[in-house]
């Protein structure tokens, strides 16, 4: 019931004499006299309160209405931070000022458990709740009054945000530094995926696009901070969620690392995401570095949306469309169901440029460097050979979010699916290209006009929670929850060949060129990937008069495997057998991407046991203690303990100071334990040539390993240091900085490509494994990261309208401080720039963006919003045989959108307005060269397929992004 339903019958009661007053003919005394009569009956009557709130966000007003009135108010920051309230100016009751305050904003008041709660109004949609603001803070600190008995809430809902398992938080209490990005921020970037939202609008978050890279052309890693992609935590609700069980190998930012897929989370179930920018190892375990990124689901019921997004590259390409559909349901008066349904499907692109090396053998080279066609082919020959780009792919993701109260607590569940396929091309394998594309009898390669490789990939995620919490007395709560997630990719090479086993086809003579050609089998299945985590959580919090407590377990078990693929896919025909068969030696394995043999085939797991604690404390006024302590167990390396100290010292109404320091910890990944192929790849020498060569990755317990003296991997070692300060000038204007300082000892990479000729127990070893070279994880490397994050938010009237104004920026530097290798017999003979190569340290040092800045600017006017938004990409270096410095780039991104009745609005916008590209590629770059003919015409002059890196590019090198999308909002 209300609070002010008692009062209705005294209302009525007077009803008729107010009527009969306050509209007759009589004086306005008498009007007032009546109303002065009806105030002071205490029977109905309210007390008045004088109010002077401007209009402003809802949870400033709030705050301000809460202090004033001296009541408890429920409310959501990260819900209320997106409304405008109304300005109220004089004398109300509670109850009156209340809804004049509320009235048409967006947002409603009910009574729930006896409690005045703030939630928003389904039956009003506003384009209040679409500030695109990365804030971090409310605009101001507040001091709010507390009531007499000590176990009264504050005057603003405390809520959970990633951080602390103790009691609830609000984000200004917090003594580290958190983002909260909701849904609308998301979706205002006018990106298609999940990890390019968060790169517009989280300068510390960085998702490198690189071309050619096998897989992480489709699963792109997501690092923080400038570490690895391996060193962010993910949670989803708070609970730890699965890597991918793809291993970046190639030459790529992450190399030798394996993170989470961010992108099959669909942004639809989303509600928000929270990055706390701090190592916290301490507090959630392993790879919590860099920090931890938390993806919160939606939680609403009785509400639901449709949105539709259609979109294209200026150049024409890249055409993407995306469909969503969101609804909540209520379960038992007090539960909720959400569930969410997308379909995303985006074509590739291709920025490659022309094939300027000949394709066919009969090309002389003249004196001048440029080369002779004298075969017709070549004068005629396909130039556009490559497919340089994003790949394409088709995704369906279903989630659901439920909580369902019963007698004793509250169950809760969540689940997501994501089916992804993918599309992805190789290098291109031209005609004279003999180990790759033989020559058969007619002295014709097997493919006369070349082939280009395709890589399918599908990827299948999958994840389930169960849980249960209950409060077992006014104090204490417990929460016991279980999750299961696993992913599994499943590779297809396509329109490719087995050169060895054409070779072993032409050589015995059986089948004619025509008969090869026409049989010759195009495509095989490579192999399969799959990790898996199983999670049981125990948490028990309680809060004490000075102090909340909070302890709790896990055990988890990971599993890995990899499957291998059919016998085509990754056999050397020519390299077993009668030997005279073979005039020529030709590539195993099918080209592009070799599958991976029955021996490389892993079906591995292990088990980690944790305890951990929490304690926070306020026994000075202003000044808040955080601590954490946690004991991991890992049946396969051992164990290890890591401790986390914070303080959050308020030292008045404009500064509040935050600082932490931790030690951390991350366990080598299950692909870095187990992990192990063989495959062709396109390496560049110190000429900047490629090469074709054949690539083992091998596992630290496998028999070249132990013979090379590579030692089992143990976890990394980590240390971090926060200090910040959060000023807040006005309750319109906050700047928050917060200087960071991680160093990582023992961190895990991959070694350089250890190849013939470096040593003689080396080339042996390499010889019997049918290998050119081969690469071993170790703990090799120390780094030192040093860095600066700062946002600054603004907001303002302008204009009869709402202008929001959010600064963001993020400094970091990483060297790598120390190389070493094991006390070994073979690698100790080798120096350490072999074992570890200048592009090795370049990768963890330069590959990255070392500064990044964004400005958002959002205007919010009746019906219209505008959103723009500014990011600046500082410079960073690629080392691929040479060494290349792009310089820093400025993208412009806008959206306009229209809200045309309650439940429909409309938006268009372009990203990169401005069609801003990287600089153009000068090193490693393939297929260069000038054709002529007899005459002496140019046929074609490129400087290589490669306009730009296909190792690093921050922003991606498409261009300018031009899209139209529909929101439809429906109970």
């Amino acid at each position: 019931m209300l609070f002010w339903q008692p009062y209705v019958s005294g209302i009525k009661q007077y009803f008729n004499t107010m009527k009969t007053f306050l509209f007759s003919k009589k004086s306005k005394i008498a009007s007032i006299a009546i109303l002065w009569l009806c105030i002071s009956n205490n029977s109905f009557a309210e007390k008045l309160f004088l109010f002077d709130i401007q209009q402003q966000p809802a949870d400033q007003a709030l705050i301000t209405f809460a202090k004033k009135t001296d009541k408890t108010i429920i409310f959501s920051y990260e819900l209320t931070r997106n409304y405008q309230t109304n300005t109220l100016k004089g004398y109300y009751s509670f109850t009156q000022a209340l809804r004049k305050l509320l009235r048409n904003s967006g947002l409603t008041s009910v009574i729930k458990n006896n409690q005045l709660q703030i939630i928003e109004d389904s039956s009003f949609i506003n384009l209040q709740s679409e500030s695109n603001n990365i804030s971090p803070l409310p605009s101001k600190t507040p001091s709010l009054q507390r009531t007499r008995t000590h176990q009264q809430q504050e005057h603003i809902e405390k809520i959970a945000i990633v951080g602390s398992r103790n009691i609830a938080r609000s984000l200004q209490e917090l003594p580290v530094p958190v983002d909260i990005l909701s849904q609308q921020n998301l979706k205002n970037t006018g990106e298609f995926e999940v990890g390019k939202m968060l790169q517009s609008i989280a300068p510390s978050f960085n998702f490198a696009s690189s071309s050619i890279s096998d897989g992480t052309d489709v699963l792109k890693p997501a690092t923080l901070r400038g570490l690895g992609p391996d060193q962010t935590l993910i949670l989803v609700n708070g609970k730890r969620r699965h890597h991918a069980s793809l291993l970046h190998i190639n030459t790529s930012v992450g190399r030798g690392t394996a993170g989470a897929d961010l992108n099959t989370i669909p942004l639809s179930a989303i509600k928000r995401i929270e990055i706390l920018r701090d190592g916290a190892a301490a507090q959630y375990g392993s790879d919590a570095i860099a920090g931890v990124i938390n993806i919160v689901l939606k939680d609403s019921a009785n509400t639901g949306s449709f949105h539709s997004t259609i979109g294209q590259y200026q150049q024409g390409d890249g055409n993407t469309f995306d469909v969503s559909i969101n609804k909540g349901f209520t379960l038992n008066e007090h539960g909720f169901f959400n569930t969410s349904l997308s379909y995303l499907t985006h074509q590739a692109t291709d920025r490659s440029g022309l094939h300027g090396s000949c394709q066919y053998q009969d090309c002389l080279k003249l004196e001048n460097g440029d080369y002779l066609a004298t075969d017709e082919k070549e004068k005629t020959a396909n130039r556009n050979t490559f497919k340089i780009g994003d790949p394409a792919y088709q995704q369906l993701s279903l989630a659901y979010n439920a909580n369902y109260p019963i007698k004793t607590g509250e169950l809760y569940s969540f689940a997501l699916y994501s089916k992804r396929r993918n599309n992805s091309a190789a290098f291109f394998r031209h005609s004279a290209n003999e180990l790759a594309n033989p020559i058969l009898q007619d002295n014709i390669a097997v493919r006369p006009n070349g082939y280009l490789p395709y890589i399918h990939s599908d990827i299948t995620d999958a994840s389930f929670n169960l849980g249960f919490k209950t409060d077992l007395s006014n104090d204490t709560a417990i929460d016991i929850s279980f999750t299961q997630g696993e992913n599994t990719i499943d590779y297809r090479t396509k329109n490719s060949l087995n050169a060895s086993y054409v070779n072993l086809l032409n050589s015995r003579g059986l089948l004619s060129p025509e008969q090869i050609r026409s049989q010759l089998p195009e495509s095989a299945d490579a192999y399969s990937l799959s990790l898996s985590l199983q999670t049981l959580n125990i948490d028990v919090r309680r809060i004490y008069e000075y102090f909340s407590l909070a302890i709790g377990a896990e055990i988890r078990k990971d599993k890995y495997q990899v499957s291998p693929g059919e016998k085509y896919s990754y056999f050397d025909y020519d390299s077993h057998g009668d030997s005279a068969y073979f005039d020529h030696n030709a590539l195993g394995g099918i080209q592009g991407f070799p599958g991976i043999s029955t021996n490389s085939s892993v079906h591995e797991s292990r088990q980690v046991s944790s305890l951990y604690l929490e304690l926070n404390s306020e026994l000075i006024e202003n000044i808040t203690f955080d601590g954490a302590l946690r004991y991991d167990n890992y049946n396969d390396f051992g164990d290890t303990s890591n401790i986390k100290l914070a303080t959050h010292w308020r030292l008045n109404e404009l500064i509040t100071l935050r600082s932490s320091i931790s030690t951390g910890f991350r366990a080598p990944s299950m692909q870095q334990l187990y992990f192990n192929n063989i495959s062709t790849q396109f390496i560049v020498d110190d000429d900047e040539h490629f090469t074709a060569e054949q690539i083992g990755t091998f596992r630290n317990d496998s028999p070249l390993a132990s013979l090379i003296g590579v030692p089992q991997l143990t976890e990394e070692k980590s240390t971090n240091f926060t200090f910040g300060s959060v000023f807040n000038f006005t309750d319109k204007f906050n700047v928050t900085l917060d200087y960071y300082a991680i160093d990582i000892d023992d961190r895990i990479v991959i070694s350089n490509k250890l190849g013939v000729g470096l040593s003689t127990e080396l080339t042996e070893l390499l010889q019997q494994n049918h290998v050119d070279k081969a690469q071993v994880f170790l703990n090799g490397v120390n780094t030192e990261t040093r860095g600066l994050d700062v946002i600054a938010s603004w907001k303002t009237p302008l204009f009869n309208g709402n202008f929001d104004l959010t600064f963001a920026g993020n400094i970091t530097d990483t060297d790598v401080s120390k190389r070493y290798v094991p006390n070994s017999t073979v690698l100790n003979a080798l120096s350490i720039e072999q074992v570890f190569s200048e592009q090795d340290i370049s990768i963890i040092e330069e590959w990255q963006p070392k500064n990044r800045m964004s400005v958002n600017a959002t205007y919010l006017l009746n019906n219209w919003s505008v959103n723009f938004n500014v990011n600046r990409y500082g410079k960073y270096t690629i080392t691929d045989g040479g060494k290349q410095t792009y310089g820093a780039e400025i993208l412009t991104d806008i959206q306009v959108k229209h809200q045309f009745n309650r439940q429909i609005s409309w938006y268009v916008g372009v990203n990169n307005l401005f069609n801003v590209t990287p600089d153009k590629n000068t090193i490693a770059n393939s297929h260069a060269g000038t054709i002529v003919d007899e005459q002496g015409n140019e046929i074609v002059s490129s400087p290589g397929v490669f306009k730009y890196s296909r190792r690093s590019t921050p922003f991606g090198f498409n261009g300018s992004y031009l899209y139209l999308g529909l929101n439809y909002y429906f109970e």
